[in-house]
């Protein structure tokens, strides 16, 4: 789903004008960047937590030459859903198909 099929979607459920839409969606996004950025946690009940996380510095391998390669500290976002999302997302559901599927439906 894209930030456009969000903000439609709330255009049709909600009664807002499309651009009030747009506003209430690149707002929530903005508060949720700008919580991520000063390292916040995002706990979005019945969803899920979003953090960040820290990573030390490590070393790597180039994977093409295998050269290994240092790796540098870095922050990460991590998603971990509730428990709610999970049981609703593995109730009577058929399997999901692999990512690389995702686009192509002639297989």
């Amino acid at each position: 789903m894209t930030k456009a099929e969000i903000v439609e979607q709330i255009y049709e459920r909600v009664g807002f004008s499309k651009k009030e839409s747009a506003d209430l969606v690149e707002k929530v996004f903005e508060i949720i960047k700008e919580t991520l950025e000063r390292g916040e946690k995002v706990k979005i009940s019945g969803f899920g937590n979003f953090l960040v996380r820290e990573k030390n510095a490590r070393k790597g391998r180039n994977p093409q030459t295998g050269e290994e390669i240092l790796l540098e500290a870095r922050r990460v976002l991590t998603f971990k859903p509730s428990l709610v999302l999970k049981n609703l997302l593995n109730e009577d559901s058929p399997p999901l198909l692999d990512s690389d599927d995702d686009d192509d439906e002639t297989s």
